[in-house]
């Protein structure tokens, strides 16, 4: 007998043991809503779960109004059972005996939990006994905090509403820490019966349980009166909220690379709803223009986090113009906006100077004419200044100059990701537009650039060796480690303070003028872009804190008129900026310049042929040549003429210094310089020294392609060619035939066979040029 009594309860232990096996873990395998939040937790947006619920994602902790509520109603000894309480089942058990149904359960919130982690099962003294024995189990794995929070999260709460956070959102349209009591207790009643009692629908019933619930928190002194009486006076929620959708593509990112987690992001959501709302107002103007799209990215330069994420415009319309699509994602032409990394790399590489004179006059290279976007030429342009104008033919100078190779190269480390093709595949269009690139790349580039200058500052000279990391968007899943210092940085920050420098003087909005003239005005270093086509307009602003990048445009690729990064993405740079804080610019790394010498006119180190010099800092290590445009000039007596050893003496000559450039270079240079000065004319009988003429179109003679006219006949080739002197007679031969002569403007339309051909043009000084060239068809072209 003593044996059996032995036996039994070891039997009993051990089935309760096998019965934990059972347990799942984890406990609940249900699908979540993707949750987004803002840095400081607020909700962004959410999407609903695989199955259709709104199921947020498990709570770390539930609302002190909420505990005691529920607890109330539901549970009060919750804190004092291990899982089952006795005297409830007892309860239970009588008052469904005297009802003749089961009108109570008697269950612990433990229980709950565990009825509801097995899908709700039919009530039957079997799946109760199953839940009890869950719920000893339950009380021995996790903390009571644990299980509440398990509870908060999967309750049900009506409709496709699960969760407590869940609810807040879809019935009150705030987070639940922040309900009220009367809210909290219209929660905690809920899930008591939530296919009975729904919001809009038998409220009485409803408000009758809810009400109850006051009452007994009142006279448990959980509440004062006052707080009783007001809550029992504020109304039952009357419909289903929306929930917030303020980060529309980040939430799409979000789903595709986090599905089911709830998310704090880096988002600053008051940044974000004063984006949000700029983007629509701009949106409003450009859709004058049929321009639909529009995408708008902020970053904090110390932290590479972004601070607000507008992906396109979402409105009524958005399905008809691919408002959907987040162009921050999206590959776009590049047009201009890449101009600044080469000239900062060149110039940490030693081979240009801010002051330096970069030609400006038509140019075709192997096939590709670059044009400048008001279709002017300048002759030859301070690099700086063809940074701050945009201007292309200069660009292209200096890509050809530093190649394309090493800076395609220099892009990929930066951090841009589409350049999926060879260098030769892109050639020198690769600065004018010929790739593309996202938007969130691009802010990451211009982002690290200005961090490796933030960093040298704050840091006192640290370089890291991973400058160019990719933007954050998210609070946690990424480690955070102490850089690695680097002794050889990849750019200097020294070329980016020039870079940037440059940057500041490009020529704001209108709506931005003047502003150099209010001291309160921020310095923002900023380009535009615009691709071929007037497809992409783009704009990226650096303060000393923040990076903004903008893209206006058609999601289809459509073009329209006047859409450019001046016009159309600019404005909505500075709007953006106006809500930034205002800070002091970047200290100038002095340790990393040098001051050098250069020629006044030129840029370049002076030679002995240079009387005017001026002082210029730029990074350290500067290889830049003697200035090429400077020269020694001997005139007679008078000083009027020219001369040479060959037709004067030696003695009578007057020497002079002399800025004088070519002549394809100085015959636009000189419409622009008034205060240019030309070579003084030869004195009559001395052989010129000097070259006189040189073609400007065209520059390439291998091959030349007549196009065709639109009524199908061949057109012709133009000969332009630049005289230094205005007013000179010039001749034109072809093959030995004469063509014509030309005064002033020196331009002759031809029409040539296929074939080798050679002109050759002269002038009544006895000047003359020869050029050999090869006139092809369009089959022969295109091979």
């Amino acid at each position: 007998m003593k044996k059996r009594l032995i036996i039994a309860p070891v039997i009993l232990l051990i089935l309760f043991l096998l019965s934990g096996i059972f347990m799942p873990k984890p406990l609940f395998r249900s699908t979540y809503s993707t949750v987004l939040e803002s840095n400081n937790g607020q909700l962004l947006g959410a999407r609903i779960a695989a199955d259709e619920q709104w199921r947020f994602p498990a709570v770390d902790s539930v609302p002190f109004k909420y505990e005691r509520c529920v607890l109330n109603f539901e549970d009060s000894y919750f804190y004092r059972h291990p899982g089952i309480n006795l005297v409830s089942i007892a309860r239970a058990f009588v008052q469904n005996i005297k009802a003749g149904r089961i009108v109570s359960g008697g269950s612990t919130i433990t229980m709950q939990v565990c009825r509801l982690a097995r899908g709700q099962k039919t009530r039957s003294i079997k799946n109760k006994l199953v839940e009890m024995v869950w719920a000893l189990h339950l009380e021995l794995r996790m903390s009571k905090s644990e299980i509440l929070n398990l509870y908060a999260s999967h309750a049900p709460f009506g409709g496709n509403v699960v969760g407590l956070d869940a609810a807040a959102w879809r019935y009150f349209g705030r987070d639940s820490h922040q309900l009220s009591w009367a809210e909290s207790a219209t929660l905690a009643v809920l899930p008591n019966a939530p296919s009975l009692i729904y919001p809009g629908r038998l409220d009485q019933k409803l408000k009758l349980k809810r009400d109850g619930l006051l009452k007994k928190l009142l006279l448990r002194n959980e509440i004062d009166s006052l707080t009783y009486d007001l809550a029992v006076m504020e109304p039952l929620p009357e419909k289903v909220n929306a929930l917030p959708n303020m980060a529309y593509h980040l939430m799409q990112k979000a789903v595709a690379e986090e599905k089911g987690k709830r998310i704090r992001s880096t988002i600053d959501v008051v940044l974000q709803e004063r984006v949000n709302a700029i983007v629509q107002k701009h949106h409003s103007i450009q859709k004058g223009n049929h321009v639909n799209n529009m995408a708008v990215i902020v970053a904090e330069i110390s932290s590479k986090k972004v601070l607000a994420y507008v992906g396109n415009v979402i409105g009524e319309d958005s399905l008809l113009h691919g408002n959907l699509v987040d162009v921050i994602q999206a590959e776009r032409s590049s047009g201009s906006i890449l101009k600044p990394f080469l000239y900062c790399k060149m110039l940490d590489e030693g081979v240009l100077t801010p002051k330096m004179l970069i030609p400006d006059i038509p140019v075709r290279l192997g096939g590709f004419t670059p044009m400048n976007f008001d279709r002017e030429y300048n002759g030859a342009v301070p690099a700086e200044e063809a940074l701050a104008r945009s201007l292309n033919i200069p660009a292209v100078h200096l890509l050809r100059e530093f190649g394309v190779a090493p800076f395609h190269s220099f892009l990929k480390k930066t951090g841009m990701s589409t350049l999926s093709h060879h260098p030769d595949y892109y050639g020198l269009s690769l600065i004018l537009g010929g790739a593309e690139v996202k938007l969130w790349d691009l802010a990451g580039m211009y982002t690290s650039l200005a961090a490796i200058l933030k960093t040298y500052n704050d840091d006192d000279g640290l370089y890291v060796s991973d400058p160019f990391a990719e933007l954050l968007w998210k609070e946690s899943g990424h480690e955070v480690t102490e850089p690695t210092v680097m002794n050889q940085p990849v750019i200097r920050a020294a070329s980016v303070y020039s870079t940037l420098d440059a940057l500041l003087k490009v020529n704001r909005p209108e709506s931005e003028a003047g502003w150099e003239n209010f001291g309160t005005s921020k310095k923002i270093a900023w380009k535009t872009g615009t691709s071929f086509g007037f497809r992409d307009a783009w704009a990226v602003g650096v303060s000393s804190n923040y990076v903004v990048g903008v893209w206006v445009g058609n999601a289809d690729g459509e073009g329209r008129p006047g859409l450019t990064g001046v016009s159309s993405a600019a404005p909505v740079l500075f709007d953006v900026f106006s809500c930034l804080p205002t800070s002091n610019w970047f200290a100038v790394p002095e340790d990393e310049m040098d001051e050098i010498e250069v020629c006044a006119q030129s840029g370049y180190r002076p030679g002995e042929n240079c009387d005017e010099h001026k002082t210029i800092l730029v990074p350290g290590g500067n290889k830049v040549g003697i200035c090429p445009w400077h020269q020694k000039i001997h005139l007679n007596e008078d000083g009027f003429y020219r001369v040479n050893a060959s037709c004067y003496p030696v003695a009578k000559m007057q020497h002079r210094n002399i800025f004088i450039l070519p002549p394809a270079i100085e015959y636009y240079y000189k419409r622009n310089n008034v205060l240019y000065s030309t070579l003084p004319p030869l004195l009559p009988g001395c052989m010129e020294t000097e070259q006189q003429m040189e073609f400007i179109y065209p520059r390439e003679w291998n091959k030349l392609f007549i196009p065709v006219d639109l009524d199908g006949t061949p057109g012709k080739l133009i000969f332009d060619l630049a005289h230094r002197q205005n007013s000179i007679a010039v001749y034109w031969y072809l093959d030995e035939k004469y063509l014509g002569k030309t005064n002033g403007i020196h331009q002759l339309e031809i029409r040539p066979e296929a074939g080798w051909h050679k002109i050759t043009v002269t002038d009544n000084l006895g000047n003359s040029i020869v050029k050999k060239f090869m006139v092809v068809n369009k089959r022969e072209q295109q091979e």
